[in-house]
Order: C-alpha cells, then structure tokens, then sequence
C-alpha cells in the first residue's frame, strides 16, 4: 500500500477547524475591496464598512466549503496534457519571484535577466514531474501601463505548454490576461472548459485581503478560474507563535478567502494551500531551512483532506545560498512529511536562501529528490509496488533453493524495468575505481549539464500563425493603453 504519513489526530484537526472559526467570526479579517466587502455582505457576512472589517458566520463558512468542487482537471496548451486536482496525484510546481539568480557559469548571485527568465521557463517545460508554471524569477522587464504584463503572459504561454498558475497584480491586468486566455484557446468558453490558467491568491498574514490582488481575481469573474488560496502567515512575526497556532491562522485565512471565492462565484475551483513557516530565530527573516516546515507542510495537506479540497504544500525550502549539501539535506528533510502525506501540489524545486534565489542546477537536485520521494511514498505491496516482481514468493523460493542466485529470473529483469528498484538520474552509483577514473564528478556539475542539455533540446509547442497575429495585436494594442 502507499506510504501514509499523519502528523495530526482527527481531534487536532476537529479543533483547529473550530478554532479557525470562531477566529472568523470573532475577529474576522480586514477586507480592503469594496467589491469584495459587497459580495460577502449579500452572502451573510457582517461587514463594519468603517473598520473595512468582516466577520464570517459559521452558516457561511460551511456553505462556501459545501459549494468547492471536490476534484477538476487544470490543462494547458500541451496536446493531452491533464491535471487531475483531488485525484490522488501530485506534481511539481517551481515556487515563485525569486529575486535574484545563481549563475551557473560564475557561481553569482546575480540581478535575473530575460534570458534567464526564458531559460528557466524552458527548462521547467522540459521537465515532465513539473506540471504547473509560476514565475520563477523576476523577468526585469519593466515599464509603465500595462504593455508588460501583457508581453509577460504572452511569451510565457509560448514557452510552457502546461497549466500555468501566477498571481495577477490588478484589475486592469486581468481583463488584458482574459483576452489573451480567449485569444489562445478559443474564447470564454473554451477557458472555462479546460481550466489552462489559475490564479495564485495570497491573504496578507494576519488576517487581511488587500485591494489589488483581490479586485484583479474578482475581475475574472465568469471565466471560471480556478484559483489557489496561500497566505503566508509565518510563526514568530505574522502568525501567533507555536506550530499549531500557526496552522489555526493560516486555515482562517483560507477560509475567509474562500468565502469570498464562492460568493464572486459558487461552485469556482479552489486550491488549499496555505504557505505556513516559522522564521529564522536568529534573524527575524524566513530562511525556510528549519525541520518544522516539514511538519507545517504535512499539515496543510491533512487539512485541506480534511475538507476535501485539492493540496498545495510549499514546505520545501532551504536556508542556502548556494547549491550543495545543506541545500540538497533541507529540500529532502522538508519535503519528506509532505510528499509522505502526498498533495496535489508540491511547490519548491529551484529555489534557494528562502526562495530568494533562483538556481536552475538545484532545481534539477529537487527533481531528483522528489523522484526519490515518490518512490518511498508508493510503498510496499502485497508481492510488489506496482504490480511487478514474485507472483509466488514460495515457488520462487522453492526454485531457486538455499544459497541460490534470483539475478537471472525474469521476474527481477521485469521488476527492474518496471519501477520495483529506484533508478537515479543524478550522482555516481558504480564502482570507487570508476568514480576515481571519471574525475570524481561532482552532482551539481552533473545537474547543471543535464539542465543545459533539456534546454538545448526541448523545443516549446508551437502556437498557430493566427493565435500569433491575435497575440501581435493585442501586444500593440497594450502599448497604446494607459
């Protein structure tokens, strides 16, 4: 059976769920939309317009938790690409806005440039265990209006073929990003019928929706948007302090933002995916390295079971600034209880120093590792993993006979080739002679080849000639606007 990971009791999760409502309904959450201040008021929140204050009954809550489908599919531009949310599986997603990038050439920490943005989103395109886009790097392309943004979503969409979920910075880039979402797939309709894009929806920790972000979701209202609710609460600085605290806070948050998901829109796509952490005690920042993030992750996706929504889990963060072995043990540490509890979602291949920094050949290290981790999390079966190796354990024993050899059975050649062993695709797995002749190869050396090599090879599904002159014309007309 698979590997089944708990790190709370159906009691501890009964008693956050009531905690986080009676924060809902005692305290609430200030609520800067006015729009949003409106919809929550029609579907029965109390709203103090003076304070921008509201607070959730609990009718309401439990209605809006009632009308989030329980499983959807995410697609994209790749012919036969599907995602499955609430399914039982699980992808990658690179986490997001690094500010700088780790040059592989120099070994710099570095301000990111275009070609780095591009080179990155090829590479996270080539890579078939990343399923979801979200902007790795900033691109350091800037201007006024909105012709950026606009450039931004269209190459994007050129380059990854997969679902792509990012945040939208207002309400006029959104009604840009919908133009172009009916441009490349075909209209409204088409968009709401395969779900290529989502919105990544980020509460302010504690407590909080700000104006922007929350008007630019309520703009995509009728396209059927499915959209991933993270706040970031972290314990110590915007989350009350303990780990259990933390989860209680967090889980409002979502709550509250789901409410208001369901009221713009009943039956709307909805990711659980609280981005809970714990700062660097010794700093006050978020390193992202500490073993309780493991914990927190696993955490979230008992929860979000709990209520029987689609998981995304971002625990698998590092402290190091540069790829190596505290990078390698804190993403595998990290990562462990959350693939273990198995999301939907997994964020983080890449991201190094608190997710400040990009660095392309770590994100080939954590692909590997979660690799890894996949294989612990399929388990031991009944005979076999996955339905290969010794139908009869005894007749194999009674044939083979004491101290006898099963190397040569077919059942070992079919057990290997079926996925019964791990098989690496990084680091140096034969004989300390063969090591010594090879140079001693060094695993971030391998990663950053392998990561150039898919680059170099990877060529991104091609848009029609007349999605590109719709695309051409939007992007001049985006220029125009103000």
């Amino acid at each position: 059976m698979p590997t089944l990971l708990r790190v709370l009791t159906d009691a501890e999760i009964a008693s956050i769920h009531e905690q986080s409502l009676a924060a809902l309904a005692r305290t609430g959450m200030r609520v800067d939309s006015a729009k949003a201040r409106a919809l929550l008021g029609q579907a029965g929140a109390q709203v103090d317009e003076g304070e921008r204050r509201v607070r959730f009954p609990r009718a309401l809550v439990e209605a809006s938790l009632a009308a989030a489908p329980r499983q959807f599919t995410l697609g994209g531009r790749r012919p036969g690409f599907a995602f499955r949310a609430g399914a039982g599986e699980c992808t990658l997603m690179p986490d997001g806005e690094s500010t700088t990038f780790y040059d592989p050439a120099t070994g710099v920490r570095r301000a990111a440039t275009p070609d780095d943005w591009a080179t990155a989103t090829k590479l996270v395109d080539a890579i078939d265990e990343i399923g979801l886009y979200w902007r790795m790097v900033n691109s350091g392309v800037s201007g006024p209006g909105v012709g950026p943004a606009v450039a931004h979503w269209t190459e994007v969409h050129r380059l990854f073929s997969k679902h792509i979920q990012d945040e939208i910075a207002g309400p006029a880039e959104a009604a840009w990003l919908l133009e172009i979402l009916g441009a490349l797939f075909g209209g409204r309709e088409a968009v709401r019928a395969l779900h290529p894009f989502s919105v990544l929806f980020c509460p302010v920790s504690p407590l909080a929706l700000e104006e922007a972000h929350t008007d630019a979701y309520l703009a995509t209202a009728g396209w059927d948007i499915p959209i991933c609710i993270m706040p970031m609460p972290m314990m110590g600085t915007s989350a009350p302090t303990g780990l259990r605290s933390t989860i209680v806070s967090g889980n409002a948050e979502v709550l509250g933002a789901l409410c208001l998901v369901q009221a713009m829109a009943p039956g709307t796509p909805v990711f659980y995916g609280p981005a809970l952490a714990v700062m660097e005690p010794r700093t006050g920042r978020w390193g992202g390295g500490g073993p309780e993030h493991s914990l927190l992750g696993a955490a979230v996706t008992e929860m979000a079971r709990f209520y029987g929504l689609p998981a995304t889990s971002s625990s698998g963060g590092t402290g190091a600034f540069a790829p190596g072995i505290q990078a390698g043990y804190e993403r595998t540490m990290n990562w462990m209880l959350p693939v273990l509890s198995w999301p939907d979602v997994l964020i983080g291949p890449g991201a190094l120093g608190g997710a400040s920094t990009l660095c392309l050949e770590q994100l080939v290290i954590d692909v590997e590792v979660y690799r890894a981790l996949r294989r612990i999390r399929n388990g031991i079966g009944a005979g076999s993993s996955r339905g290969v190796g010794e139908s009869d354990v005894l007749a194999a024993l009674d044939e083979v006979g004491p101290v006898g050899d099963f190397l040569a059975r077919t059942e070992t050649r079919d057990a290997v080739r079926g996925g019964e062993w791990f098989m690496p695709r990084l680091g140096y797995h034969g004989t300390f002679d063969r090591w010594e002749a090879k140079g001693r190869p060094d695993i971030v050396d391998e990663a950053r080849e392998a990561g150039a090599k898919a680059v170099a090879s990877h060529q991104p599904v091609p848009m029609a000639d007349d999605v590109e002159a719709a695309l051409a014309q939007i992007g001049r007309r985006s220029l125009a606007a103000r």
